[in-house]
C-alpha cells in the first residue's frame, strides 16, 4: 500500500490545484444527485468521462507525474497530452454543464459565478479564443511555443515558468475541445459550424503530425534540459526523445481523428444541416 501511496500522494502539494479539481467535481456530483432525487437518470459514461477527465488533471499536476514529467522527456510529453488533450476532451464529450450548475449552491451561482461569465471582460476574451481563426492556432501553437528548445529549457527550470506552461495547457485544452465536439442543439446552435470544426481538426492533425515526427526523426538531441535536472530512468536521451515525439504524434492526432468521427456523427444526425453539406461529409469520411 505504501508505495501505492508514494505514486498517486501530492508530489508538491497545491491548494490551487486541489481547489480547481474538487470544486467542480463536487459541484457535479450534486447535480447528479438533484437530478437523481427528480427522477432523472444519469446514465454512466457521461459521469465516468467526468470523473477521469478531472482525474487525469489531477494526476497530471499533483501526483508523482509531476515529478517524472519533469525528469523525463517522454512523461512530459505524456503529462501535456492529459493536461491539453485527453483530460479536457473527455470532460466535454461529458457534457457536464448543466449538472454542475445545478450542483453549483444557488447563492454562489446566481451572485458570483453567473455574474463573472456574464461580464463583458470574459465574453469578449471567450469570444475571441473561440473564433475559428484563434482557435487552432492558439490551441497547436501552446504546443509549438513551449516545445522550442531554448523557451522549454527555461521553462523546465523556472517554477513560476513551468506552473504557466501546466496551467495554460490545460486551460486552452478546456476551451477548445468544448468548440469542436458539443453537438449544436438548444442554447448551443449558435457555436461554430460543423464544416468549419472539421476544416479545424484536419490542420491541428496536420500540424501536430509534423511537430511529433521532426521531434521523433530529428537526429540530435532538442531537450538537453532533462539531462541537467537527471533523468528518472536510464535510458538513453534519443529514445527519450523519440518515444515523447510519437507521444506528440500518435495520440494527438488519433484524437482529432475521433473528434472529426463524432462531428461526422452531429452532421448525418442533426436535422438543421443542409443536405447538401451531409452528402459533402459524407463523401469527405469514405475517402
Amino acid at each position: 500500500m505504501q508505495p501505492i501511496l508514494y505514486y498517486v500522494e501530492p508530489w508538491q502539494f497545491s491548494p490551487t490545484v486541489l481547489l480547481a479539481c474538487a470544486l467542480p467535481v463536487t459541484a457535479y456530483a450534486r447535480g447528479m444527485m438533484v437530478a437523481r432525487r427528480a427522477g432523472e437518470q444519469t446514465g454512466f459514461w457521461r459521469p465516468a468521462a467526468f470523473f477521469i477527465g478531472f482525474g487525469l488533471i489531477y494526476t497530471a499536476l499533483q501526483t508523482y507525474v509531476d515529478f517524472l514529467a519533469q525528469h523525463m522527456f517522454w512523461m512530459h510529453c505524456l503529462q501535456q497530452m492529459f493536461l491539453h488533450h485527453l483530460g479536457p476532451f473527455l470532460i466535454t464529450l461529458a457534457m457536464p454543464w448543466d449538472t454542475v450548475a445545478r450542483g453549483t449552491p444557488p447563492l454562489l451561482r446566481d451572485r458570483v459565478v453567473g455574474p463573472l461569465l456574464r461580464s463583458r471582460m470574459v465574453q469578449s476574451v471567450y469570444g475571441f479564443v473561440r473564433d475559428p481563426l484563434v482557435a487552432p492556432v492558439l490551441f497547436v501553437g501552446m504546443i509549438y511555443f513551449w516545445l522550442v528548445p531554448a523557451i522549454h529549457f527555461t521553462a523546465m527550470l523556472d517554477v513560476h515558468r513551468y506552473r504557466a506552461m501546466t496551467w495554460g495547457m490545460a486551460v486552452d485544452g478546456l476551451l477548445f475541445w468544448p468548440l469542436v465536439i458539443t453537438p449544436l442543439t438548444g442554447r448551443t446552435r449558435h457555436g461554430l459550424g460543423y464544416l468549419r470544426r472539421i476544416v479545424m481538426l484536419f490542420c491541428v492533425m496536420v500540424t501536430q503530425i509534423i511537430l511529433g515526427a521532426y521531434i521523433t526523426f530529428h537526429g540530435s538531441i532538442l531537450y538537453n534540459v532533462y539531462g541537467i535536472c537527471g533523468r528518472a530512468w536510464s535510458i538513453s536521451p534519443m529514445t527519450d526523445q523519440q518515444i515523447g515525439g510519437l507521444l506528440l504524434w500518435i495520440p494527438p492526432s488519433m484524437m482529432s481523428a475521433i473528434a472529426f468521427l463524432i462531428n461526422v456523427r452531429f452532421v448525418m444526425h442533426d436535422p438543421g444541416t443542409p443536405e447538401a453539406a451531409r452528402s459533402a461529409v459524407a463523401n469527405a469520411a469514405g475517402n
